[in-house]
């Protein structure tokens, strides 16, 4: 089997790469955390006009139909940059979940309007009670009782609740079950594959924001000097960022895999699905939280700094661990699987494949 992306999956991830090194720096993202509401509507229209509001959105209308598999590449570097908009949240996870639904006005004008970068969409779950950028979105998606809803934000009352990461900006909604907002009756199987598909965005990122946070120690090591040499010369330094290089390219190809899963599953695999991605999630916030960690420990107290850019990283891995799922219900998942007297484990299994 081919393991590796296609070319025009790559061709797309540096071109984001591109665009997020020229618009999105450490410079702006503490712009950002200063300003009232916390977001660049400039960015977001830029965003747009790049076609990655649409990623998600059905071609007929106005998107470009892409799999989750092809998201997470570009997941992976908008957590490098540290990109401080709800791109993810709305365009990836949202959209995706309403280009799931049969056809309808609302389902049509929300995924115009999110192809366009006219409409943003934010989501609540309850694995994730906390809904990102609420106060940004003209609509969110919502369920109670086994019903999914489509609430314009105007019908909602939020209260901004505080994270460690002001890039993350969170709150808790109360709003009325008004029958004229219900879009689907049986949401289950909907909105649970909206959570593997949040969590798994969350692991991109956090794949991202490891790399960053050791690409900045490992310029750190090398600019700083004691005794007229770099303290990357040190056994103990090089440790330490050798520690979390390991770590980070365990957890890659396992946060890949779980994108293959869910861009391949069906009913009779979601449980599967699950497991792999909870499975990336758990294998990505320890990659991340290692590296945040052993960063600190090479920059010193100058990490925890303003003027840092670490410290901006290091907060953003803090929060996306505690996003889409808390560490103890994706290890949960993980270990039932392993631990069922009829686990599917090994090499032989990873694809579901039969060996030649």
């Amino acid at each position: 089997m081919d393991f590796t992306f296609a070319e025009d999956q790559v061709l797309l991830a540096d071109t984001v790469r591109r665009f997020l090194v020229n618009e999105v720096s450490p410079e702006l993202i503490r712009e950002l955390w200063n300003r009232p509401g916390g977001r660049s509507q400039d960015l977001w229209m830029q965003l747009a006009q790049q076609g990655l509001t649409g990623l998600s959105v059905p071609a007929e209308h106005g998107g470009m139909g892409m799999s989750d598999v092809d998201w997470v590449l570009l997941a992976r570097e908008c957590g490098y940059h540290g990109l401080p908009a709800p791109l993810l949240e709305s365009s990836w996870v949202a959209a995706g979940l309403l280009a799931q639904l049969p056809q309808g006005d609302v389902r049509d004008h929300a995924l115009a309007g999110i192809a366009d970068g006219s409409l943003r969409v934010a989501m609540g779950h309850a694995h994730s009670p906390l809904v990102a950028d609420a106060d940004q979105a003209n609509l969110v998606l919502l369920e109670r009782d086994g019903r999914l809803f489509a609430v314009p934000s105007s019908r909602i009352a939020m209260t901004a609740q505080p994270s460690i990461d002001p890039s993350r900006r969170l709150f808790t909604v109360q709003w009325d079950s008004e029958p004229q907002y219900c879009i689907v009756e049986q949401a289950h199987g909907l909105m649970e594959q909206a959570f593997q598909r949040g969590a798994l965005a969350a692991a991109a990122q956090l794949l991202g924001l490891a790399q960053r946070m050791l690409d900045l120690a490992i310029d750190y090591a090398d600019q700083r000097k004691q005794f007229g040499k770099p303290i990357g010369v040190n056994q103990a330094i090089k440790h330490h960022l050798a520690d979390v290089a390991v770590k980070l390219e365990f957890a890659r190809p396992v946060v890949f895999r779980a994108a293959h899963a869910l861009a391949h599953s069906t009913p009779d695999s979601a449980a599967q699905c699950a497991v792999h991605v909870s499975h990336a999630k758990v294998a990505a916030s320890e990659a991340a939280l290692l590296a945040a960690r052993n960063a600190m420990q090479v920059h010193g107290a100058m990490g925890y700094t303003w003027e840092m850019d670490l410290q901006i990283f290091m907060k953003m891995a803090w929060a996306l661990d505690a996003a889409w799922g808390e560490r103890t219900l994706h290890l949960a998942r993980v270990r039932a699987h392993v631990l069922a007297r009829d686990a599917a484990l090994g090499p032989g299994s990873t694809f579901g494949e039969e060996q030649p």
